[in-house]
Protein backbone atom coordinates (compact mmCIF):
# COMPACT_ATOMS: atom_id res chain seq x y z
CA UNK A 1 0.00 0.00 0.00
CA UNK A 2 0.94 3.24 -0.97
CA UNK A 3 1.85 5.36 2.01
CA UNK A 4 0.64 9.08 2.25
CA UNK A 5 3.02 11.80 3.91
CA UNK A 6 1.47 13.24 7.13
CA UNK A 7 1.18 16.61 6.12
CA UNK A 8 -1.34 15.62 3.00
CA UNK A 9 -3.51 13.41 4.72
CA UNK A 10 -7.15 14.84 4.75
CA UNK A 11 -8.92 16.12 8.06
CA UNK A 12 -12.40 15.65 8.30
CA UNK A 13 -13.99 18.25 10.68
CA UNK A 14 -17.33 16.17 10.50
CA UNK A 15 -16.22 12.97 11.39
CA UNK A 16 -13.13 10.96 11.52
CA UNK A 17 -11.12 10.84 8.37
CA UNK A 18 -11.38 7.46 6.77
CA UNK A 19 -9.09 6.29 3.75
CA UNK A 20 -11.08 3.30 1.61
CA UNK A 21 -9.04 1.15 -0.20
CA UNK A 22 -11.58 -1.44 -2.49
CA UNK A 23 -9.71 -4.60 -3.80
CA UNK A 24 -10.87 -6.10 -6.46
CA UNK A 25 -12.43 -3.80 -8.46
CA UNK A 26 -12.02 -5.06 -12.32
CA UNK A 27 -9.62 -8.05 -12.95
CA UNK A 28 -5.92 -8.58 -13.63
CA UNK A 29 -5.34 -10.96 -16.46
CA UNK A 30 -2.45 -12.84 -15.97
CA UNK A 31 -1.55 -12.98 -19.88
CA UNK A 32 -1.20 -9.50 -20.06
CA UNK A 33 0.96 -8.38 -17.55
CA UNK A 34 0.32 -5.18 -16.38
CA UNK A 35 -3.63 -4.56 -17.72
CA UNK A 36 -6.68 -4.58 -15.74
CA UNK A 37 -10.42 -4.92 -17.09
CA UNK A 38 -13.74 -3.61 -15.61
CA UNK A 39 -17.09 -3.82 -17.08
CA UNK A 40 -19.63 -1.38 -15.57
CA UNK A 41 -23.25 -1.42 -15.25
CA UNK A 42 -23.97 -5.01 -15.86
CA UNK A 43 -25.38 -7.47 -13.43
CA UNK A 44 -25.02 -11.03 -13.85
CA UNK A 45 -25.48 -13.78 -11.45
CA UNK A 46 -22.72 -16.27 -11.36
CA UNK A 47 -25.78 -19.12 -12.63
CA UNK A 48 -25.60 -17.02 -16.11
CA UNK A 49 -25.58 -19.33 -19.34
CA UNK A 50 -23.87 -16.61 -21.50
CA UNK A 51 -20.57 -18.21 -22.94
CA UNK A 52 -17.87 -16.15 -22.10
CA UNK A 53 -14.11 -16.51 -21.89
CA UNK A 54 -13.11 -17.69 -18.12
CA UNK A 55 -11.48 -14.32 -17.42
CA UNK A 56 -14.75 -12.17 -18.01
CA UNK A 57 -16.79 -15.08 -16.19
CA UNK A 58 -14.31 -13.65 -13.12
CA UNK A 59 -15.25 -9.97 -13.96
CA UNK A 60 -18.43 -10.96 -14.25
CA UNK A 61 -18.62 -12.98 -10.80
CA UNK A 62 -16.48 -10.70 -9.14
CA UNK A 63 -19.08 -6.98 -10.12
CA UNK A 64 -22.07 -9.56 -9.34
CA UNK A 65 -20.10 -10.30 -5.89
CA UNK A 66 -19.62 -6.83 -5.47
CA UNK A 67 -22.92 -5.43 -6.28
CA UNK A 68 -24.27 -7.75 -3.30
CA UNK A 69 -22.32 -6.52 -1.00
CA UNK A 70 -23.42 -3.45 -1.35
CA UNK A 71 -26.71 -3.45 -1.54
CA UNK A 72 -27.26 -3.74 2.04
CA UNK A 73 -25.03 -0.35 2.28
CA UNK A 74 -27.23 1.34 -0.05
CA UNK A 75 -30.45 -0.09 1.89
CA UNK A 76 -29.40 1.71 4.68
CA UNK A 77 -28.50 4.85 3.26
CA UNK A 78 -31.57 5.44 1.20
CA UNK A 79 -33.37 7.52 3.77
CA UNK A 80 -30.53 9.70 4.31
CA UNK A 81 -29.70 9.88 0.60
CA UNK A 82 -33.37 10.64 -0.23
CA UNK A 83 -33.57 13.31 2.62
CA UNK A 84 -30.67 15.12 1.16
CA UNK A 85 -31.75 15.22 -2.07
CA UNK A 86 -35.35 16.59 -0.80
CA UNK A 87 -33.54 19.28 1.24
CA UNK A 88 -31.96 20.09 -2.19
CA UNK A 89 -34.71 20.24 -3.76
CA UNK A 90 -37.19 22.43 -1.58
CA UNK A 91 -34.00 25.11 -1.31
CA UNK A 92 -33.39 25.16 -5.47
CA UNK A 93 -36.95 26.00 -5.09
CA UNK A 94 -36.55 28.83 -2.58
CA UNK A 95 -33.56 29.91 -4.08
CA UNK A 96 -35.82 30.70 -7.77
CA UNK A 97 -37.87 32.99 -5.57
CA UNK A 98 -35.19 34.97 -3.81
CA UNK A 99 -32.69 34.98 -6.68
CA UNK A 100 -34.10 38.47 -8.40
CA UNK A 101 -33.51 39.58 -5.01
CA UNK A 102 -29.53 39.11 -6.35
CA UNK A 103 -29.41 41.28 -9.11
CA UNK A 104 -29.20 44.31 -6.84
CA UNK A 105 -25.59 44.60 -5.57
CA UNK A 106 -24.35 42.64 -2.80
CA UNK A 107 -24.56 42.92 0.98
CA UNK A 108 -21.65 45.24 2.10
CA UNK A 109 -21.88 46.34 5.61
CA UNK A 110 -18.59 47.55 7.53
CA UNK A 111 -17.95 47.38 11.14
CA UNK A 112 -19.36 48.36 14.18
CA UNK A 113 -17.05 49.73 16.88
CA UNK A 114 -19.84 49.75 19.73
CA UNK A 115 -21.42 46.29 21.47
CA UNK A 116 -25.01 47.43 21.19
CA UNK A 117 -27.62 45.11 20.37
CA UNK A 118 -24.95 42.06 20.12
CA UNK A 119 -25.68 39.05 21.45
CA UNK A 120 -23.61 37.57 24.28
CA UNK A 121 -21.95 35.12 21.84
CA UNK A 122 -21.08 38.21 19.55
CA UNK A 123 -19.68 40.10 22.21
CA UNK A 124 -17.34 37.18 23.28
CA UNK A 125 -15.59 36.77 19.98
CA UNK A 126 -15.18 40.76 20.37
CA UNK A 127 -13.45 40.59 23.63
CA UNK A 128 -11.52 37.41 23.21
CA UNK A 129 -10.19 39.01 19.76
CA UNK A 130 -11.29 41.92 18.17
CA UNK A 131 -9.22 41.92 15.03
CA UNK A 132 -10.46 38.07 14.06
CA UNK A 133 -13.93 39.66 14.64
CA UNK A 134 -13.62 42.53 12.05
CA UNK A 135 -11.46 40.58 10.12
CA UNK A 136 -13.43 41.07 6.36
CA UNK A 137 -15.23 38.11 4.80
CA UNK A 138 -15.86 38.36 1.06
CA UNK A 139 -18.12 35.40 -0.11
CA UNK A 140 -18.20 34.91 -3.82
CA UNK A 141 -21.16 32.87 -5.73
CA UNK A 142 -21.17 30.02 -7.81
CA UNK A 143 -22.02 29.69 -11.56
CA UNK A 144 -25.20 31.53 -13.14
CA UNK A 145 -25.88 32.52 -9.54
CA UNK A 146 -25.53 35.48 -7.17
CA UNK A 147 -25.12 36.55 -3.50
CA UNK A 148 -28.82 35.55 -2.49
CA UNK A 149 -27.17 31.92 -2.21
CA UNK A 150 -25.02 32.99 1.32
CA UNK A 151 -28.52 33.90 3.18
CA UNK A 152 -27.93 31.06 5.73
CA UNK A 153 -24.10 31.31 5.89
CA UNK A 154 -24.22 35.52 5.77
CA UNK A 155 -26.35 35.27 8.84
CA UNK A 156 -24.62 32.20 10.82
CA UNK A 157 -21.36 34.39 10.40
CA UNK A 158 -23.15 37.90 11.74
CA UNK A 159 -24.14 36.02 14.47
CA UNK A 160 -21.02 34.26 15.49
CA UNK A 161 -19.66 37.97 15.88
CA UNK A 162 -17.99 38.25 12.62
CA UNK A 163 -18.84 42.32 11.36
CA UNK A 164 -17.40 42.67 7.77
CA UNK A 165 -19.21 40.62 5.80
CA UNK A 166 -19.79 41.43 2.26
CA UNK A 167 -20.46 39.64 -1.31
CA UNK A 168 -19.16 39.73 -5.08
CA UNK A 169 -21.08 39.05 -7.93
CA UNK A 170 -18.91 38.43 -11.11
CA UNK A 171 -21.71 38.44 -13.25
CA UNK A 172 -23.69 36.02 -15.83
CA UNK A 173 -21.59 36.61 -18.57
CA UNK A 174 -18.45 35.78 -17.22
CA UNK A 175 -16.51 33.29 -19.41
CA UNK A 176 -13.07 32.76 -18.53
CA UNK A 177 -11.51 31.81 -15.26
CA UNK A 178 -8.73 34.05 -15.38
CA UNK A 179 -10.05 37.15 -16.50
CA UNK A 180 -12.71 36.73 -13.32
CA UNK A 181 -10.38 35.58 -11.30
CA UNK A 182 -8.14 39.28 -12.16
CA UNK A 183 -11.68 41.22 -11.53
CA UNK A 184 -11.81 39.30 -7.83
CA UNK A 185 -8.74 40.44 -7.37
CA UNK A 186 -9.60 44.06 -8.08
CA UNK A 187 -12.79 43.76 -5.75
CA UNK A 188 -9.85 41.82 -2.76
CA UNK A 189 -7.71 44.45 -3.21
CA UNK A 190 -10.23 47.33 -2.94
CA UNK A 191 -11.80 45.77 0.19
CA UNK A 192 -8.35 45.83 1.97
CA UNK A 193 -7.70 49.21 1.23
CA UNK A 194 -10.82 50.29 2.86
CA UNK A 195 -11.14 48.19 5.53
CA UNK A 196 -7.31 48.81 6.42
CA UNK A 197 -6.95 45.10 7.00
CA UNK A 198 -3.67 43.53 5.23
CA UNK A 199 -5.52 39.96 4.38
CA UNK A 200 -9.24 39.15 4.36
CA UNK A 201 -11.38 35.44 4.65
CA UNK A 202 -12.92 34.28 0.93
CA UNK A 203 -15.56 32.07 0.72
CA UNK A 204 -16.54 30.43 -2.50
CA UNK A 205 -19.10 28.31 -3.53
CA UNK A 206 -18.48 25.89 -6.69
CA UNK A 207 -17.31 28.15 -9.67
CA UNK A 208 -16.50 31.35 -7.19
CA UNK A 209 -14.04 28.80 -5.56
CA UNK A 210 -12.06 28.11 -8.61
CA UNK A 211 -12.08 31.79 -9.26
CA UNK A 212 -10.74 32.41 -5.98
CA UNK A 213 -8.05 29.72 -5.87
CA UNK A 214 -6.57 30.99 -9.39
CA UNK A 215 -6.73 34.15 -7.73
CA UNK A 216 -4.83 33.11 -5.00
CA UNK A 217 -2.25 30.86 -7.15
CA UNK A 218 -1.27 32.50 -9.86
CA UNK A 219 -2.33 36.37 -9.53
CA UNK A 220 -0.26 36.35 -6.10
CA UNK A 221 -3.71 37.09 -4.14
CA UNK A 222 -2.44 34.74 -1.34
CA UNK A 223 -0.90 38.32 0.06
CA UNK A 224 -4.16 39.50 0.36
CA UNK A 225 -6.07 36.06 1.49
CA UNK A 226 -5.92 34.61 4.56
CA UNK A 227 -7.99 31.83 4.45
CA UNK A 228 -10.30 30.48 1.34
CA UNK A 229 -13.04 27.90 1.97
CA UNK A 230 -14.64 26.29 -0.74
CA UNK A 231 -18.00 24.58 -0.69
CA UNK A 232 -18.63 22.07 -3.68
CA UNK A 233 -15.80 23.69 -5.76
CA UNK A 234 -14.64 21.20 -8.77
CA UNK A 235 -11.23 21.57 -8.18
CA UNK A 236 -10.10 18.37 -10.20
CA UNK A 237 -12.68 19.40 -12.70
CA UNK A 238 -16.33 17.80 -13.33
CA UNK A 239 -17.72 15.47 -16.19
CA UNK A 240 -20.88 17.01 -16.50
CA UNK A 241 -18.87 19.77 -18.47
CA UNK A 242 -17.86 17.44 -21.45
CA UNK A 243 -21.58 17.87 -21.98
CA UNK A 244 -21.56 21.82 -23.21
CA UNK A 245 -18.33 21.94 -25.56
CA UNK A 246 -19.56 24.81 -26.94
CA UNK A 247 -19.33 27.37 -23.71
CA UNK A 248 -15.96 28.40 -23.07
CA UNK A 249 -16.58 28.75 -19.50
CA UNK A 250 -17.78 25.08 -18.83
CA UNK A 251 -14.90 23.81 -20.82
CA UNK A 252 -12.19 25.25 -18.15
CA UNK A 253 -14.16 23.07 -15.87
CA UNK A 254 -13.10 19.86 -17.43
CA UNK A 255 -10.92 17.13 -15.34
CA UNK A 256 -7.38 18.05 -17.27
CA UNK A 257 -8.13 21.42 -19.08
CA UNK A 258 -5.54 23.97 -19.29
CA UNK A 259 -6.76 26.12 -16.33
CA UNK A 260 -7.08 23.19 -13.85
CA UNK A 261 -3.48 22.06 -15.20
CA UNK A 262 -2.06 25.83 -14.44
CA UNK A 263 -4.18 25.02 -10.61
CA UNK A 264 -1.59 22.04 -10.61
CA UNK A 265 1.69 23.50 -11.08
CA UNK A 266 3.88 24.12 -8.28
CA UNK A 267 3.03 27.44 -5.54
CA UNK A 268 5.88 26.75 -3.45
CA UNK A 269 5.82 29.58 -0.65
CA UNK A 270 1.84 30.10 -0.72
CA UNK A 271 0.48 31.99 2.45
CA UNK A 272 -3.22 31.08 2.20
CA UNK A 273 -4.81 28.60 4.24
CA UNK A 274 -7.44 26.45 2.00
CA UNK A 275 -10.57 24.80 3.70
CA UNK A 276 -12.32 22.26 1.06
CA UNK A 277 -15.46 21.25 2.13
CA UNK A 278 -16.98 18.34 -0.62
CA UNK A 279 -20.14 16.17 -0.13
CA UNK A 280 -21.01 12.96 -1.23
CA UNK A 281 -24.67 13.54 -3.01
CA UNK A 282 -22.94 16.38 -4.81
CA UNK A 283 -24.50 16.08 -8.33
CA UNK A 284 -22.37 18.52 -9.97
CA UNK A 285 -19.22 17.83 -8.93
CA UNK A 286 -18.71 14.45 -10.72
CA UNK A 287 -17.43 12.17 -9.17
CA UNK A 288 -17.76 13.87 -6.07
CA UNK A 289 -14.21 13.68 -4.77
CA UNK A 290 -13.10 15.92 -7.50
CA UNK A 291 -14.37 18.49 -5.00
CA UNK A 292 -11.13 17.63 -2.76
CA UNK A 293 -8.17 20.15 -3.14
CA UNK A 294 -4.88 17.87 -3.69
CA UNK A 295 -1.78 20.03 -3.89
CA UNK A 296 1.45 19.53 -2.20
CA UNK A 297 2.45 23.07 -1.38
CA UNK A 298 -0.40 24.48 -0.35
CA UNK A 299 -2.07 24.18 3.73
CA UNK A 300 -5.20 22.21 3.04
CA UNK A 301 -8.00 20.52 4.80
CA UNK A 302 -10.51 18.56 2.97
CA UNK A 303 -13.51 18.27 4.88
CA UNK A 304 -16.00 15.80 3.94
CA UNK A 305 -20.16 16.16 4.79
CA UNK A 306 -23.22 13.17 3.83
CA UNK A 307 -26.76 14.22 2.86
CA UNK A 308 -26.10 17.84 1.64
CA UNK A 309 -26.25 18.56 -1.85
CA UNK A 310 -24.69 21.20 -4.36
CA UNK A 311 -26.80 23.67 -4.07
CA UNK A 312 -27.45 23.52 -0.09
CA UNK A 313 -24.05 23.84 0.65
CA UNK A 314 -23.77 27.55 1.61
CA UNK A 315 -26.92 27.38 3.43
CA UNK A 316 -26.70 24.09 5.40
CA UNK A 317 -26.48 25.27 9.20
CA UNK A 318 -23.60 22.89 9.92
CA UNK A 319 -21.40 23.65 7.48
CA UNK A 320 -21.96 27.20 8.05
CA UNK A 321 -21.52 26.60 12.08
CA UNK A 322 -18.31 24.53 10.90
CA UNK A 323 -16.54 27.59 8.74
CA UNK A 324 -17.31 30.30 11.40
CA UNK A 325 -15.59 28.08 13.50
CA UNK A 326 -13.01 27.75 11.56
CA UNK A 327 -12.26 31.27 10.98
CA UNK A 328 -11.88 31.86 14.86
CA UNK A 329 -9.64 29.51 14.67
CA UNK A 330 -5.59 31.86 14.64
CA UNK A 331 -3.62 30.51 11.69
CA UNK A 332 -1.60 26.95 12.53
CA UNK A 333 1.83 28.88 12.08
CA UNK A 334 0.64 31.91 14.30
CA UNK A 335 0.74 34.35 11.50
CA UNK A 336 -1.74 36.81 12.59
CA UNK A 337 -4.75 38.82 10.22
CA UNK A 338 -4.39 42.41 11.92
CA UNK A 339 -5.19 46.03 10.53
CA UNK A 340 -2.15 47.79 8.71
CA UNK A 341 -0.28 49.81 10.60
CA UNK A 342 0.44 52.95 7.61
Amino acid sequence: MTSIPASRRARDDLGPAVVTVQPGFGHHDPQRPGTRSAIVGLHLSEASTIKLPRVRQSVFAGWSRTVRRGLPRLIVEAPRLASGVAAEAGWLAAHVVLYPRGLRPGSDRRPRHDLGGLTPEQQGLVHHDVEIAATPILLVHGIVDNHTIFTVLERTLRRRGFRTVSSYDYGLLTRDIPAAARLLGAAVEKVVAETGYERIHLVGHSLGGLIARYYVQRYGGDAYVHTLVTLGTPHQGTQLARAAPFFSLVTQLRPGSAVLRELDEPAPGCRTRFIAFHSDIDHLVVPHRNARLEHPDLEVRNVAVRGVGHMLMPNNGRIAFEIASALREPEPNGEPTHPRSD
